[in-house]
């Protein structure tokens, strides 16, 4: 891992926040040979990409570092190696302020454009805000399971959760409890959490609700949790630009919009809207047990997808 660091920057908000130390990793070297890939990552993710999208980010996958130069940072606000100094404790950190940040490390790379762009839920977000605000720096651009506003649905459960971070010692695991039933759905546990036996308590579902608590109370903070919540919360595309249609019109990039037929979060009326107003945009819907979380599971899908799409583009893949 390495790290970027910059001064004082003010936020979309208004608010200050300097000594800003961003994480993040790059897979091969920067040779000119070699086309730039950038990835966004979602809410409780960090930059080893490697780790979390292995299927399509690895050494024998379709995104390596022998053939790509591979980016990934740590976002403004996550706990997983960036930080900075502020007068809030809970400061107001917008998509767009991530993107000014990634767009500061880009810059100290020496990056002069991004040929592929991608992103999946906050990541997407990060990846739609990046393309509208600097089209001419992104050649190809996908995104998965995500949005160009969020929704009304989408903030109700990031406020649950928000509640729930509130309400005590384990309020980290309540929250994830709660983002869990966003990010599956009714098939999900019914055809992976069903008792056969005739209990009266101590059910999968329930244990398995805790599992995952207790699992991400280990390698996450509240503070984080809260910040890049409220950060999803302020996706919006359209805001100081007229209106979100007139946002996606700026984007340039080549674009593949991915979405999941089961995803209840991210439903795929939101990514059939963003194909509609993207130009140059091409839409793909896959199947997947999993809803929401689809974006992360499904890799052989996206795989194929990806493949697919990258003989339309004549990419060599």
């Amino acid at each position: 891992m390495k790290h970027f660091k910059t001064e004082d920057f003010t936020l979309e908000s208004g608010s200050e926040i300097s000594d800003i130390n961003i994480a993040y990793q790059v897979f091969g070297d920067f040779s000119p040979s070699k086309k730039v890939v950038w990835v966004c990552h979602a809410l409780t993710a960090n930059s080893d990409v490697e780790d979390w999208w292995n299927g399509l980010f690895g050494e024998n996958d379709l995104f390596n570092s022998d053939k790509y130069t591979i980016v990934c940072a740590n976002i403004l606000g996550s706990c997983y190696g960036t930080s900075f100094k502020s007068e809030e404790k809970l400061p107001l950190i917008s998509i767009r302020d991530m993107i000014e940040m990634h767009q500061k490390l880009a810059d100290f790379l020496n990056i002069s454009s991004i040929d592929f762009l991608i992103g999946g839920s906050l990541g997407g977000m990060q990846a739609l805000e990046w393309a509208v605000t600097n089209p001419d720096f992104i050649s190809n651009l996908t995104v998965i399971a995500t949005n160009a506003k969020h929704s009304p649905w989408g903030i109700a459960f990031n406020e649950a959760q928000r509640m729930a971070l509130n309400s005590g010692e384990n309020g980290i695991e309540a929250a994830r409890a709660i983002a869990l039933l966003s990010y599956r759905n009714y098939e999900t546990f019914d055809k992976t959490q069903e008792d056969n036996e005739e209990k009266l308590e101590n059910f999968r579902a329930a244990t398995y609700q805790k599992y995952q608590g207790e699992k991400l109370r280990k390698r996450f903070t509240k503070e984080s949790y809260w910040i890049l919540s409220k950060s999803m919360d302020s996706n919006n595309l359209g805001r100081n630009r007229i209106s979100i249609e007139n946002a996606l019109s700026k984007i340039t990039a080549k674009t593949l919009v991915i979405g999941i037929e089961s995803d209840i979060l991210f439903p795929i009326s939101e990514q059939e809207y963003l194909a509609k107003n993207i130009k140059n945009s091409k839409l793909e819907i896959i199947k997947s047990l999993y809803g929401h979380d689809g974006f992360l599971l499904e890799t052989k899908q996206i795989l194929t997808v990806l493949k697919n799409y990258f003989i339309e583009l004549k990419v060599e893949d």
